[in-house]
């Protein structure tokens, strides 16, 4: 009877287990490509409501709300992405572009179920642009709370800040492109140009924003479908508002107050004949180091870096010769130092903000001093002596020259 009775129940664990298999067999909580449209882009700007919303407000009457801010949506849906129809003669957008305007990012996100078949996922949103005009308005903690706190976003979406509506800065003229991959895609050309910042990404602006410290973004341009990464924005700590821009100089002079660059050039002019020579960076380092004496802070910037001869003008210079080297090497570092200078006059005279990270190196090395002064850091920055000291040495000069 009991040999029986455990036949039943081994029976019985069996077909459960069988069942079990059957219902996990299939995808049953998932949603099918067909019914999603990928969120691969937001552009945020201050509010301009589109034709289309303004004909649906005449139409209906809308919800409760403020027009404070417009959210434009950079979607992928599997019949765009899969289309390869021409008509008239051009192959059609890769991308759809939709603005809803209103006060709450997550509201205005959700609105959009109301205008489309298909649910979005943002669970591959790559890039967040931020108008210069709302950029200066709003705190960016306000502005980016919404995807800080959405578990479907990645940490690592990009966060730019665009010098005019950032909407245009998800528009192309090329064919098949998709504008959020291109502008992710071109933060990975810092190995060319000392003028592309590491990238800030959304976990990295949360940590610069609880700090309290002052930041840069990237800025991005936008002209006729075309963009250009040109100079950054300044975040102040104190408010996590906009303040205003490096151009793209005085970002390659911050670049090397941080020696941060994997590559650029250095374009500088002969003194004697005021020809073209220019340096290209190999390898760039920087030390920031501080000093105390009784209640004053000053620092020390020491730069070095090898580069090569890449481009010579001057007709009379042979780059075999030792001491052309050195006059073009002379050269080059005068024009970092000129770099630098105009870079950290315009941080302590005109913005009154450290976003060189002078603070930060102050914290590690002299963390008493720190603590005395960090709650007002920007303030005494702007008073702090600086010194600079570049070396730059030419390894490679190609294959041009003469020994004659």
């Amino acid at each position: 009877m009991r040999q029986a009775s455990n036949h039943v129940q081994f029976f019985l664990s069996v077909l459960l287990s069988v069942f079990l298999l059957f219902s996990l067999a299939g995808c049953w909580s998932s949603h099918e490509i067909e019914e999603r449209s990928l969120g691969v882009a937001v552009a945020l700007d201050k509010a301009k409501e589109s034709i289309t919303e303004k004909e649906f407000d005449e139409q209906e009457e809308e919800y409760p709300k403020k027009n404070l801010i417009t959210s434009t949506y950079q979607l992928i849906t599997p019949q765009v992405a899969s289309s390869t129809t021409v008509q008239g003669g051009s192959q059609q957008k890769a991308y759809v572009n939709m603005a809803e305007t209103g006060d709450s990012i997550h509201q205005m996100a959700r609105e959009l179920s109301l205008r489309r078949e298909t649910s979005i996922a943002s669970q591959h949103l790559k890039v967040i642009i931020i108008g210069e005009a709302l950029a200066r308005t709003y705190s960016l903690g306000k502005l980016v709370n919404q995807f800080l706190r959405d578990n479907e976003i990645r940490p690592s979406c990009l966060v730019l800040i665009s010098k005019g509506r950032a909407s245009d800065g998800l528009e192309s003229k090329t064919a098949g492109e998709i504008p959020a991959f291109r502008l992710s895609g071109m933060v990975e050309n810092a190995y060319r140009t000392t003028r592309i910042l590491p990238p800030m990404s959304l976990i990295k602006l949360e940590s610069n924003i609880q700090s309290g410290t002052s930041f840069l973004l990237q800025n991005v341009l936008s002209a006729n479908g075309e963009i250009k990464f040109a100079g950054a924005a300044i975040i102040k700590g104190k408010t996590n508002k906009m303040i205003g821009f490096l151009n793209e100089e005085e970002l390659d002079g911050l670049t090397w107050i941080t020696g941060k660059g994997k590559g650029g050039l250095v374009k500088s002019f002969d003194k004697k004949t005021g020809q073209l020579i220019v340096y290209e960076i190999e390898s760039m380092k920087s030390h920031i180091e501080p000093h105390i004496k009784g209640n004053n802070i000053s620092f020390n910037v020491h730069i070095e870096s090898e580069g090569r001869l890449s481009e010579n003008w001057v007709v009379s210079g042979n780059p075999l010769k030792n001491q052309f080297l050195q006059k073009v090497q002379k050269n080059s570092e005068k024009k970092v130092k000129q770099l630098v200078r105009n870079t950290v006059e315009k941080m302590q005279k005109e913005y009154k903000v450290d976003v060189a990270g002078f603070g930060n190196q102050l914290r590690i090395k002299r963390p008493r001093v720190w603590m005395r002064v960090k709650d007002n850091w920007d303030q005494t920055f702007s008073e702090v002596p600086i010194n600079y000291d570049v070396k730059l040495t030419i390894k490679d000069y190609g294959t041009s020259g003469s020994k004659k």
